[in-house]
């Protein structure tokens, strides 16, 4: 197993031009809840079961409190960007008005990221809805889409000129269909068709979003992130094919077809009028307002099979290894992704805002070895590298995560960061997969000009 990341001397991931960072999100990390509303999380960790370990966000890694500590951290790591997310109910009152101690809040983060010359992109919603918000339906609700763009000018207005790039959501295909769709996720409902009604007001907010973001923050790179699968069939069966095809209609192109091109994908002419969202005129054109960027999370693929009771089902016969939280390690899934999407659509320039692995972390006398992980790390920025070989705009990529944080329905248990926290001393500690992804950032090399010799 590699103890460090290589990549081809020749690519442009070894140049400083390319951006290097670490991300993380704020019910995953900052605790502080008692200086904040309640979110949709807070509510759904007090049910019983709903979390493997029974734990909850309330105090997470402590970040609240320590985070000038974990910015310097971040600066250890010397990456180019953290990309971090702002906790809705920690910057508004229930009222609508703006929560001026929750958003000073963040602007002290921001700041001291401009003073270590730390990119901020900054994710506006990722996952943590208000949970009064939610009372009154949540994102099954249309006019959550519009407080969602209220919320978003308010906070914007304040960050002025500190940010380097917005994104809008945070997987939207996990909001509306963990969370309303199966009920795995926060608010923990399920039905046959909430899911695509959710995934329609997700949409519509984040068009909203774009429209506010053009007005207040016009300078920055303003964009949303997918998360993206590739969707095998189980086998060469005609019926496996088209079974796959239908989740990466529903799961993948459900989502970004109507950003890109400002339709849903035709396979929504099959469904009944009560499958289908609501689409109010005008919608479409919200929703494809022009985006600077496409921020892509990547982690595994789904193997799909024909189903007689609906339009597929997953599989579990992948053979491949798989991380801790049972996730089949297929790199090259990541370069497949990329590609079908850059020859599906004309493409923004595109960011791997997302990628890492559950493993088993093993704590030495020399350090937390994580070797697992480095090399996951190591075939996943090889797929990085081929796919900007074959032609893909990539212009940066984000380890997932910073820091071991609240892993969200698999509570403290699992492990993706590449910095160990023990939860009971909230010390952090840099793995062998931190090391690695520091040492090789920090030998990027400038990028050469060339320039035409006249006469």
């Amino acid at each position: 197993m590699t103890k460090k990341i290589q990549l081809p001397a020749d690519s442009p991931m070894t140049r400083k031009s390319f951006l290097f960072g670490v991300a993380a999100a704020s019910f995953q990390i900052e605790g502080g809840a008692d200086t904040r509303l309640e979110s949709i999380w807070d509510r759904f960790c007090a049910k019983p079961d709903k979390i493997a370990d029974g734990s909850d966000g309330l105090v997470a890694c402590d970040h609240f409190n320590r985070w000038e500590a974990d910015i310097d951290l971040i600066e250890q790591l010397g990456v180019d960007a953290y990309r971090l997310s702002v906790s809705w109910p920690r910057v508004m009152h229930k009222d609508g008005t703006l929560n001026s101690e929750g958003a000073d809040f963040y602007v002290r983060i921001l700041d001291r990221l401009a003073e270590k010359n730390i990119k901020a992109f900054v994710t506006l919603y990722h996952w943590d809805l208000p949970q009064h918000l939610e009372d009154q339906g949540g994102w099954l609700n249309r006019d959550t889409a519009y407080k969602f763009a209220e919320y978003v000018d308010a906070i914007t207005k304040v960050f002025g000129d500190r940010v380097h790039t917005y994104t809008t959501l945070n997987e939207p295909f996990c909001s509306a269909y963990l969370g309303y769709g199966v009920g795995v996720h926060a608010p923990g409902l399920s039905g046959p068709d909430e899911g695509r009604i959710a995934a329609h007001h997700l949409l519509l907010g984040h068009g909203l979003a774009m429209e506010v973001l053009s007005r207040n923050s016009p300078d920055t790179d303003n964009g949303i992130v997918f998360n993206f699968s590739p969707y095998h069939p189980e086998t060469d069966s005609e019926a496996d094919k088209i079974a796959a095809k239908a989740a990466d209609d529903l799961f993948s192109q459900w989502f970004i077809q109507p950003v890109m091109d400002g339709k849903y994908p035709d396979i929504i002419d099959t469904m009944s009028a009560a499958e289908k969202p609501v689409i109010c005129d005008g919608d479409m054109a919200i929703i494809s307002k022009p985006i600077d960027y496409i921020g892509i999370n990547y982690y595994t693929r789904e193997i799909i099979r024909a189903s007689d009771t609906a339009r597929f089902e997953k599989s579990e016969a992948g053979p491949l290894p798989r991380t801790d939280i049972g996730w089949e390690i297929y790199s090259d899934g990541l370069t497949e992704v990329l590609l079908d999407m850059h020859n599906r659509y004309k493409l923004p320039p595109i960011y791997i805002t997302e990628n890492g692995a559950a493993m088993k972390d093993v704590i030495t006398p020399d350090g937390v070895q994580d070797h697992d992980r480095l090399g996951y790390y190591q075939n996943h920025l090889m797929a990085v590298h081929n796919a900007i070989k074959a032609g893909v705009d990539i212009r940066g990529y984000f380890a997932w995560s910073l820091m071991d944080n609240f892993e969200w329905a698999e509570g403290y248990a699992k492990r993706f960061g590449i910095v160990y926290v023990d939860y009971e001393t909230q010390e952090r500690t840099i793995k062998a997969s931190g090391y690695a992804y520091r040492d090789f950032v920090g030998s990027r090399t400038k990028d050469v000009i060339h320039h035409a010799q006249v006469g």
